[in-house]
């Protein structure tokens, strides 16, 4: 499995959804590793992404570039005084690709995010050449958030493996968080939401085997 996990904005549930299907794979004894290109707001005795999902254990994780600043990779690079190299984040996917039967790449916020001059992350996408699982938020504006993101995806000819509805609650009565699946299945071009991860959710195989199914899927 090598796909890039995109979120339709920032704080989304991104990361958790990354740890959870990294964690999955390794309980299932394949090799698994992680990658961060572009980690901002990085300081001291806070963990960075990768961090995090190394604690996991026999997880391989790395970030490409990292900067103190919490912005935009762009932005953050520009005050850092750091100057991003595409070359470099490819040349760290295929370093971890020749280890482990799975990589999982974690962009940061959004699709049309600065990344550096003339470089959104949806350029970086393309550039690594990976399908994509887009993370969700369930409440209101999810909806339309989410449709721009596919929408956006399948016009630049990448592949959208599906939808994760993220921090959904255990309870609500909240009609646009209980309809939110069935609004943007109608509407985004037959890309489905492959699961809906609770608060605190431990269990990813149920995501992990919709994700490996979608992969099999050419479309």
């Amino acid at each position: 499995m090598y796909i890039f996990v995109t979120g339709t904005d920032t704080d989304v549930g991104k990361s958790y959804v990354s740890k959870g299907i990294c964690e999955e794979l390794a309980k299932q004894k394949e090799t698994v590793a992680y990658l961060k290109p572009f980690q901002s707001g990085v300081v001291e005795n806070v963990l960075s992404d990768a961090q995090n999902v190394a604690q996991s254990g026999n997880i391989v994780a790395k970030s490409s570039y990292i900067t103190k600043t919490p912005s935009t990779p762009l932005i953050s690079a520009e005050i850092d005084g750091v100057e991003f190299d595409l070359k470099k984040v490819k040349d760290d996917f295929n370093i971890l690709k020749n280890e482990a039967e799975n990589v999982i790449v974690e962009g940061s916020g959004g699709i049309y995010v600065p990344v550096k001059k003339g470089v959104l992350m949806v350029d970086v996408i393309k550039y690594l050449n990976l399908p994509v699982l887009v993370v969700a938020r369930p409440d209101l504006g999810t909806i339309n958030h989410t449709l721009m993101t596919i929408d956006c995806l399948l016009n630049n000819d990448i592949k959208v493996l599906g939808t994760v509805i993220s921090n959904f609650p255990d309870k609500t009565d909240d009609p646009v968080i209980l309809r939110a699946k069935e609004m943007i299945e109608m509407y985004s071009d037959g890309i489905k939401v492959l699961s809906i991860v609770k608060k605190n959710q431990k269990d990813f195989s149920k995501l992990v085997s919709e994700i490996n199914d979608s992969i099999m899927i050419k479309r």
